[in-house]
């Protein structure tokens, strides 16, 4: 596999009005939509195709509601630094499990305070 970095490259750019901020938004998600198979492929995942989808679903409507254009670019321009990460396999395993971290592993939490977490043997 030859590794090309400007592979997905793209200029950073701002939106020049609501509609564009919104065609760019809907052409990143249909972007991660469309790749979620290749996703899977490449990174031997457990889950299927559809679980994958989801999470990038959530991963969108977590932000539905930012109201700041600007905001909006940023969000824009850190999707697809992850997804040229993702596609390029810059990313290891573990990094894409982060996301699905809560599917893996039901009893998963966080530790109440520092003193608890300490205790248990967690960093």
């Amino acid at each position: 596999m030859t590794i090309n970095p400007t592979y997905l490259a793209q200029r950073t750019r701002s939106s020049v009005n609501w509609t564009d901020a919104k065609r760019r938004v809907l052409h990143t998600y249909r972007h991660w939509l469309r790749a979620s198979p290749e996703i899977q492929q490449m990174y031997s995942l457990n889950m299927p195709v559809s679980a994958i989808r989801t999470k990038v679903r959530q991963e969108f409507e977590r932000h539905r509601y930012v109201n700041d254009i600007s905001v909006v670019d940023v969000l824009i321009f850190k999707s697809h630094s992850e997804f040229q990460e993702t596609l390029n396999y810059w990313k290891q395993l573990s990094h894409l499990l982060k996301y699905f971290r809560a599917e893996e592993d039901p009893t998963a939490r966080l530790p109440q305070n520092f003193m608890s977490g300490f205790l248990e043997g967690r960093n």
